[in-house]
């Protein structure tokens, strides 16, 4: 712990004191942490301490705890305190946040210079207080960097400033080194990067297109006025603000977009505060969490756009929510706040929505006032019966899409084809549910909501069938008619190569069909244009006359290729494949997959006819899931009995290769030499690789289990335990073999991992629960 030297005395003769300040330094090794302290330290006029985990035991390394109770003991003498660790992660800087109170203020400052300058400066620096100096530091950095995650206000600071480079270092070193005793700065996000520019994590740059934003609405034929600017002509306090820097140079790495694509309605979700009603939710926090959803989803997803929607021009949380957006920098084309009727979007505003989002209750049922009753009245008795279709009742930080019947008045009129119910948390006492003001608990609910909101929304978006859709949005799925007889000639070894290469969406057409394209004529009505090119579709599509195969009941039915059938033969036919068969009974087969991407792997079959995939899994299916889920754990303790190092994973993939609904039962070691590509490791390993304990979840509270997309395949390589980034197959599994990182914390809850009760030294066995990590 180092103090400035320069202690307060001056504030003795009296004047108003402010608040004392914890400024936590976010950085890589070699980002210019200890050197923006020292330059601070300095020439301030506020008594600073340093503190630093590589000296912090006498001029030695110390403990996370030895650093926390200096900066406690420099918090009581009144001092302001730099913590100076690299805080890269939100469970790093937790505890230091925890400091923060009505007589202190926690701010962030992020040091995010350009990775090869931080691996430049730590290789060549001598005599480093942590000895991250030389060879070694390069490889430190960057992995230190691929797992960075930026700090956000709702962790609980009042204020972060980002540095993308040195000048703007110091910026940031003047302002806090002008800060007098009894100055404050102002709350918010500052220098914070567009969203929309191109961020290099680590060595390795992983680029993301930015699509053409698209028109809005012009305001003369817009009867829903967005919110008047805010008044721009405050002065600046005693805190000197940090300007942000516009760097209008196009980055030459950038990969744009082919073809200008604009907006449509039907990518367009709109979606009221959710929980700030009635159920009285903070709105300060409530804004903070709004801006942080939308920023992370419009950041991962370029075609879309968001419509926050209040009925009242003076509305409390609209004016946040803009004010916050704007300090992200968040395209105002993309995500927009209106002022009102969320069920006469388009008739009294020209906005059409496709999707709109209802602040619902947790019986799911009309009534009540503002948007519930609202969106209730206009969409008729038929949304309430679709509603009981798909779902009973709703838990808090939950969501479930329902089609609207195209009986829907709000069908109708406004053209609304689904409505997302979702349920945030509740502080209301005079609610059911309430939360008694636990507002830790509460963020978290409201997060998972917005999470969930939007991640339903995504997925219908996916589903749909248009030329732009299928451009941006999903792989491509087309191919030509060449390509197709090319493919009619294959050999057994190509059929071979195709079963391992079980997720490209070149290779393996699930659906097949005329591909349809909407159009719009001058008179705005849509008609059905046959391309004549085949193609899948990763979703059931929710547009008709798309040519499928019929089943009974007239709807679209999934059509699978031969390869693809195999599994299916198996279950309908075991007694012909004797050999591959590890249990067979009247309902389940279980085999032994025929290339298998870990040590064991195996897989569980349903045998009842028509249940291809988790799509077609429905509420009536629980029972039978769960079987599948209890003889998944049967075949784990068994293979763990053999041995004990193992630990086993159980779950489905959002689209498989291969007809017939199956669970994989995989080791964890994934030491396989048929693990060749990204997309096998991707397969496992992302979200697109659905946990049988969460798909049990959905199925029971919302009759159908969420899929995600087939985008998740081309993802980077990432290890499952240390999410290190690695470059290639090789390498990844090099790392493997050598990584002992404790698994994360998503996969360890709520029984997603098997292990041995005396499991290996990097796991540890939950109490209560014989086969669930924790």
């Amino acid at each position: 712990m180092e103090g400035d030297g320069k202690h307060a005395s001056s504030e003795e003769g009296g004047g108003e004191k402010g608040k004392v300040l914890v400024v936590i330094l976010v950085g890589a090794p070699g980002s210019g942490k200890s050197t923006f302290c020292e330059n601070v330290m300095r020439a301030a006029s506020r008594p600073w301490v340093r503190i630093c985990q590589d000296s912090i035991a006498d001029g030695k390394a110390g403990t996370k705890s030895q650093c926390i109770q200096c900066a406690s003991n420099a918090l009581n003498y009144g001092k302001s305190v730099f913590i100076d660790r690299c805080n890269l992660d939100r469970e790093q800087r937790a505890d230091f946040v925890k400091f923060g109170g009505p007589l202190m203020d926690v701010h962030a400052v992020v040091l995010d210079l350009p990775p090869r300058l931080c691996i430049s400066r730590s290789v060549k620096r001598t005599g480093h207080e942590g000895n991250l100096q030389g060879g070694r530091a390069a490889a430190v950095v960057n992995k230190m960097l691929q797992k960075r995650e930026l700090p956000k206000l709702n962790e609980g600071f009042s204020r972060i400033t980002f540095c993308q480079n040195e000048a703007d270092a110091q910026d940031a070193v003047n302002l806090y080194r002008a800060l007098g005793p009894s100055d404050t700065l102002s709350s918010g996000y500052f220098g914070e990067k567009s969203l929309h520019s191109k961020v290099q994590l680590g060595i390795m740059k992983f680029l993301k297109k930015v699509g053409k934003p698209m028109d809005l609405p012009s305001e003369r034929n817009n009867s829903l006025s967005s919110l008047p600017k805010e008044g721009s002509d405050e002065k600046a306090s005693s805190s000197r603000e940090l300007e942000k820097k516009h760097d209008d140079k196009k980055d030459a790495e950038t990969t744009p977009l082919a073809g200008d694509i604009y907006l449509t309605g039907s990518h367009t979700l709109a979606f009221p505060s959710i929980s700030t009603a009635d159920f009285q939710f903070n709105h300060e926090k409530a804004s903070d969490i709004i801006v942080d959803s939308v920023a992370d989803f419009l950041h991962n997803y370029d075609n879309v756009r968001l419509v926050l929607v209040d009925l009242s021009h003076r509305s409390n949380i609209l004016s946040l929510v803009k004010v916050k957006a704007a300090n992200r920098q968040i395209d105002p084309k993309r995500f927009l706040t209106l002022v009102g009727d969320i069920t006469r979007l388009s008739t009294e505003g020209n906005l059409h929505c496709s999707v709109i989002a209802n602040a619902a209750n947790w019986r799911l049922k009309p009534g009540g006032g503002g948007v519930n009753a609202a969106i209730h009245n206009a969409a008729g008795e038929g949304l309430e019966i679709a509603t009981k279709e798909r779902a009973g009742t709703l838990s808090p930080g939950s969501s479930v899409v329902v089609p609207l019947p195209s009986s829907s008045p709000l069908y109708q009129r406004e053209g609304v084809t689904h409505i997302i119910h979702v349920l945030g948390p509740n502080m209301n006492p005079q609610r059911p549910n309430c939360l008694q003001n636990d507002y830790v608990k509460g963020c978290k609910i409201l997060r998972d909501a917005y999470s969930s909101l939007f991640n339903n929304f995504m997925s219908i978006v996916q589903s749909s069938v248009t030329t732009e859709s299928s451009k941006q949005l999903v792989p491509q799925f087309l191919e030509s008619k060449e390509q197709l007889s090319n493919r009619s000639h294959c050999s057994d070894s190509d059929l071979k190569n195709k079963r391992e290469v079980v997720y490209d969406p070149e290779s393996n057409k699930k659906w097949r069909g005329e591909h349809t394209v909407l159009q719009e004529d001058e008179g705005k009505s849509t008609r059905l244009e046959s391309i004549g090119k085949m193609t899948h579709l990763p979703y059931r599509s929710s547009v008709p006359d798309v040519k499928m195969e019929e089943n009974t009941d007239g709807r679209g039915k999934k059509t699978w290729s031969s390869w693809a059938q195999a599994l299916h033969q198996t279950v309908m036919h075991p007694e012909q494949h004797k050999d591959d068969i590890l249990e067979v009974s009247d309902d389940f087969v279980v085999l032994c997959d025929r290339y298998p991407k870990g040590k064991r792997h195996v897989l569980v079959l349903s045998r009842l006819n028509g249940l291809d995939c988790l799509a077609d899994v429905r509420r009536e299916h629980l029972p039978l899931l769960k079987q599948m889920h209890n003889l998944g754990i049967k075949w784990s303790k068994k293979f763990l009995n053999e041995d004990s190092s193992l630990i086993f994973r159980l779950g489905y993939h959002s689209a498989p290769s291969m007809r017939q609904l199956h669970l994989h039962v995989i080791s964890q070691d994934f030491d396989s030499e048929y693990l060749k590509n990204k997309k096998h490791w991707n397969s496992f390993n992302t979200a697109f690789f659905r946990d049988s304990a969460d798909a049990l979840e959905d199925v029971e509270k919302l009759g159908s289990a969420r899929l995600n997309d087939e985008k998740l395949l081309s993802m980077e390589l990432r290890c499952h335990r240390c999410q290190s980034a690695h470059p290639n197959i090789p390498k990844l599994k090099f790392h493997l073999g050598r990584c002992r990182a404790p698994f994360p914390t998503h996969l360890v809850q709520g029984g997603r991992l098997i292990a041995a009760a005396s499991g290996s030294a990097d796991v540890t066995l939950s109490t209560g629960h014989s086969n669930s990590l924790v």
